[in-house]
């Protein structure tokens, strides 16, 4: 399958990658940003040889305006766009409602332009989160418990707007191939100075802005493989992708085993920052108070979830790098971008 997809919220982290390779392989691509000025002038910069291949539109997910036009003549649509903040909202329907009406608007104006492939990007906090602290494998069967209290709003947004997606697509577009993309912290090369909040932590190891380590390990998966998943979940047959959920993770790490690749495979004048001791788990609670991201790690000192990718591997033959390279690919471009000064 090829033809015009629309790549919602253009100037993301995941959707940057997924547009590039989307025109590498021969699509035309829309995409979608909330300020053309500042937006589509980063896309633009970023592809400059696009032309007419690559139309960037103003869309923003709590509006109807510019939707329709946006999906005018699409085959697919992969929605990207959500917000994935650092620290924890005050109030959890900040990122809930974006998260879940966004969904149910750009899946509405699918619809209704005739588009017959939707890809979600949800993610593994739609997965493993709300569950007995003993379970530590999970696969994409499984699904986050929203009425856990200890569950955060980005964890509730995702498994919201999932669920919403799915029940929707049942009652409304059962002609529809719709499946999601679940992947866990996502690593790799950066662009620009916009970084996502998984970057943040690399960023921070590096920058001295972390001085101590957080007991606290994620799964890692590189931006350009979960940028390839979706390619491949875009061009299957639909009897593969039909109402599936693609997990893309790579093995569970602990954020000491990070700085110590990064310390290893990096010149020293480049990680002289790098901290080496653990952050005692009273400080937690009490950084929490003044840094926004340690909000969300107050409940994952310790924790491990392992999210197996199998699935994908089997049904699309996803393949993903080393996680070594990926933490070492985003240290570097980081560094020559300028990002962080060495």
């Amino acid at each position: 399958m090829s033809g015009t997809v629309l790549v919602t919220g253009g100037t993301g982290y995941i959707a940057g990658e997924l547009i590039g390779q989307l025109l590498d392989s021969g699509w035309k691509v829309r995409t979608t940003v909330r300020d053309m000025a500042a937006g589509g002038g980063r896309l633009r910069g970023r592809f400059p040889g696009a032309g007419d291949d690559l139309a960037i539109m103003k869309a923003d997910l709590l509006s109807d305006d510019g939707w329709a036009d946006a999906m005018k003549g699409c085959d697919a649509v992969a929605h990207v766009a959500s917000p994935f903040p650092m620290g924890v909202p005050k109030d959890e329907d900040e990122l809930i409602r974006p998260a879940r009406e966004g969904t149910l608007r750009v899946l509405r104006f699918a619809k209704e332009a005739g588009v017959t492939r939707f890809v979600q990007t949800s993610s593994a906090a739609a997965i493993a989160y709300g569950h007995d602290s003993e379970q530590t494998h999970f696969d994409h069967t499984d699904w986050t418990d929203v009425t856990d209290p200890k569950v955060a709003p980005y964890a509730k947004s995702k498994t919201l707007a999932e669920f919403a997606a799915r029940d929707w697509v049942r009652d409304n577009a059962p002609e529809m191939v719709y499946c999601s993309v679940n992947p866990v912290a996502v690593l790799g090369p950066v662009h620009d100075e916009d970084l996502s909040t998984s970057i943040q932590f690399v960023k921070k190891a590096l920058d001295g802005s972390m001085p101590m380590i957080p007991h606290v390990g994620v799964g890692i998966v590189d931006v350009r493989d979960v940028a390839s998943l979706h390619v491949k979940a875009l061009e299957a047959d639909a009897v593969k992708v039909r109402g599936e959920r693609f997990a893309a993770s790579g093995p569970f790490i602990w954020l000491e085993q990070i700085t110590e690749i990064l310390r290893n495979r990096l010149p020293e004048r480049e990680t002289r920052k790098v901290p080496t001791s653990r952050m005692p788990n009273f400080a937690v609670p009490v950084l929490a108070v003044f840094m926004p991201e340690m909000r969300q790690l107050k409940t994952e000192r310790g924790r491990v979830r392992v999210i197996d990718s199998s699935h994908a591997e089997d049904v699309l033959g996803w393949t993903m790098r080393d996680s070594t390279q990926t933490i070492v690919d985003t240290a570097r471009s980081l560094i020559y971008q300028g990002i962080v000064k060495v």
